[in-house]
């Protein structure tokens, strides 16, 4: 089969494939008209719905043309706003809850068209029917899923619990297709994953911030203590993290620095959305009850910290890079991350729909702003030990059309230009298996325990940022209240 991720971010059947996002859902429904509002121009929206729906050449509902109006007038704001349909705003909600129902199976798109599997979750239906690492679905439900793109796919994977859904799979060095019938159940997602990686070394890494994950941290934290009680260092791994609950950041952040650091402040038209946010348990808890970093070792206050990011870093897990690299807490190790620096809030339009709209931009503790320019690491390395792979041909939020200006200063891209490397690159890319962090052929995370350990890393050789003129234009932090 010998086929390569065509895109390097992954979907966990059930998830939406949302861009990097951290958001606030906010309790106001609705807010109050400006007498100022253009109704002649209103009116004129209204003729024109009524003369599509009396002209046109085919016969169009007019509730789904004013539904795709304001999704349209959402949509041309910047990247990260847009209109929730019923279906899109239960999955985003599934999302950041850490549950939905699926196979439970991370993919990728390989280069021929085909969804490859890059892991089955564990205890999954999928890894329970037999579904495998490297496997490539060819038929969903007897169709061919060549041209359907990840997001169609997903979608056809899902369902309600219980029904089932069957694939034909290939697999290498099986010459027949195998055909598997899989139920669909509710998954629930597990956003952290911990190990010691080496004696007095412990990995933690952080998938996705969801409403779940500052609680498991903490226990993933006190049982790195428990199973090594000298701990040397750590690795937080935030690579390909695409952000979140903005209480996860906050709370993930306060666990290594001082008590009441400060992690975030936002900026923005409204007066809610000019605050700044604390590392204290008023600003990260979802809910009342026990402080789950109370159960967090004092040590990790002190141990030596290492962050890792990629440009697939984004939004919530910039806020903590961002905060510990201004704290001086951490050494970050990596690529430049995403450059996701807005907050978007969710504003419920009826019992169903929701409008998600960008509301403020967020700024590190030093008055940083991340929007368009990313966290740049104090020592850059890259993918592996001969380039930076699929991630240096990866979109940044400077490269996204629209795109919310910085506040201030230059704007960065880290795309090269030239045809031929980026050609190099995917070449290189089909040589390569997808990579699976933390294992021993993870490269970054070497060189981090080599931080760690006071060695010299192997440094990328490439320049860090490529700055760009400010241009005009032609999934995000969500705070749950």
């Amino acid at each position: 089969m010998g086929s390569t991720l065509k895109h390097a971010g992954l979907l966990a059947v059930g998830l939406a494939a949302g861009a990097a996002a951290t958001m606030q859902f906010s309790a106001l429904a609705y807010k109050p008209v400006e007498p100022s509002m253009p109704l002649d121009q209103l009116q004129q929206l209204a003729r024109v719905v009524e003369v599509i729906r009396s002209d046109y050449v085919e016969p169009v509902e007019g509730g789904k043309l004013l539904t795709d109006a304001i999704s349209g007038m959402v949509d041309s704001l910047d990247p990260h706003s847009a209109y929730l349909d019923p279906a899109a705003f239960r999955e985003l909600r599934e999302g950041t809850e850490g549950k939905f129902v699926g196979l439970g199976i991370e993919i990728g798109e390989s280069d021929d068209g085909y969804v490859e599997i890059v892991t089955p979750m564990e205890d999954s239906p999928a890894e329970r029917a037999g579904i495998q690492a490297g496997d490539l679905i060819t038929r969903i439900n007897g169709a061919d899923v060549r041209g359907l793109g990840l997001e169609e796919a997903v979608k056809r994977m899902r369902g309600t619990p219980g029904s089932r859904v069957t694939l034909t799979i290939a697999r290498q060095n099986v010459p027949q297709p195998l055909v598997l019938t899989v139920e669909r159940q509710e998954i629930v997602q597990k956003s952290v994953k911990a190990r010691i990686v080496e004696p007095g070394y412990g990995w933690l890494r952080i998938a996705q911030f969801q409403e779940p994950t500052l609680d498991d941290m903490a226990d993933k934290l006190a049982e790195l203590a428990r199973r090594e009680p000298r701990l040397k260092g750590l690795v937080l791994d935030l690579r390909n993290d695409p952000g979140g609950l903005l209480q996860g950041a906050i709370g993930v952040a306060a666990a290594f620095l001082p008590a009441g650091a400060e992690i975030v402040s936002t900026n923005g038209q409204l007066l809610e959305s000019r605050q700044r946010f604390y590392g204290r348990p008023e600003h990260y808890m979802l809910r009342s009850g026990r402080d789950p970093l109370t159960v967090v070792p004092a040590a990790f206050k002190q141990l030596p910290l290492v962050v890792l990011v990629n440009t697939g870093s984004a939004s919530a897990s910039e806020i903590v890079a961002g905060a510990l690299q201004d704290h001086k807490r951490a050494a970050i190790v990596g690529t430049p991350t995403f450059g996701k620096g807005s907050v978007q809030t969710i504003r419920p339009i009826g019992r169903d729909a929701a409008v998600k709209l960008t509301t403020a931009r967020y700024f590190t503790p030093n008055g940083r702003s991340i929007q368009a320019r990313g966290i740049v690491p104090d020592f850059a390395v890259d993918e592996n030990a001969e380039n930076d792979g699929l991630n240096a041909l990866r979109l940044r939020e400077a490269d996204l059309d629209h795109h919310l200006s910085g506040d201030g200063g230059a704007e960065t891209t880290t795309r090269p230009d030239d045809i031929e490397e980026q050609m190099a690159l995917l070449e290189a890319a089909r040589e390569r298996r997808p990579l699976a962090y933390g294992s021993a052929a993870d490269f970054q995370l070497a060189q981090a325990l080599k931080h760690l350990k006071g060695q010299p890393m192997q440094l990328s050789k490439r320049p860090t940022g490529t700055t760009l003129a400010r241009r005009q234009a032609p999934n995000d932090v969500l705070d749950q209240k």
